[in-house]
């Protein structure tokens, strides 16, 4: 019995070395996701308006991604995924500028790598096939940007009033791979009321867990270190 359980421990440290080699012999992205601002065309009417601020996304992204990069030094390959269409729309109409230059001196400064999107398959290609995933797992996988309980808009009310035309739907997530990501990833949703349903059908789907809020999140924030969005009310909280 005790060389039954001698040899039961040794197969089982075996195993898990065996697994602790396997996760070392990859290598790690940490990806952040920026939807687009609103325009004040189609918000002025409203009671709280959204994104007074053209760069309430991206500047919480620029937040996490020097946090990214401090923590994870200077060779970690992290990514910035952002939703171009809504940065021209909003520099050409309201702002009378151009945003994508202030986007790209954020990746400048942190050394990250910029790659702009502009359609839901653009992102699903990315997650499965923007680096090779049987050499490169997705580590971290966050989200800044409008969304419901069901998906993320990455263009909410900058091409069609309180509407999105392109987004992120739970019942498209089955699209993703389940092998893009590296055991026990980090993923969050800092957008409204994911955690509602979205963070279900992302398990199911990935077989990871995403942490997503329950209500609104608010972005009006500050310069202040390490901010990050807030929850929008005292009811709100995160949940995986």
């Amino acid at each position: 019995m005790k060389t039954r359980l001698i040899a039961l421990l040794f197969l089982g440290s075996f195993a898990l070395a065996g697994a602790l080699r396997a996760e070392e012999a990859y290598k790690k992205e940490y990806i952040v996701i920026t939807g687009g601002p609103s325009l004040i065309e189609w918000e002025k009417f409203k009671r709280v308006p959204h994104d007074h601020w053209w760069a309430n996304f991206a500047h919480a992204s620029r937040i996490r991604l020097e946090e990214l990069r401090q923590k994870n030094g200077p060779d970690a390959m992290i990514t910035w995924l952002v939703y171009k269409p809504s940065y021209i729309r909003r520099g050409t109409r309201q702002e009378k500028r151009d945003l994508l230059s202030d986007l790209h001196s954020i990746e400048k400064k942190f050394g990250v790598n910029l790659v702009f999107f502009s359609t839901q398959k653009e992102i699903i290609d990315y997650l499965n096939a923007g680096k090779p995933r049987d050499q490169v797992k997705i580590a971290d996988l966050e989200y800044f940007g409008h969304s419901n309980k069901c998906c993320f808009m990455f263009d909410y009310s900058n091409e069609i009033d309180s509407g999105s035309k392109v987004w992120l739907h739970q019942t498209e997530l089955g699209q993703i791979n389940r092998n893009d990501f590296a055991r026990h990833a980090f993923i969050k949703s800092w957008g409204c009321h994911t955690g509602e349903s979205m963070i279900d059908y992302w398990r199911r789907a990935t077989g990871q867990h995403m942490i997503g809020a329950i209500g609104s999140t608010d972005y009006s924030g500050s310069d202040v270190p390490g901010w990050h969005p807030q929850l929008g009310s005292a009811e709100g909280r995160w949940v995986q």
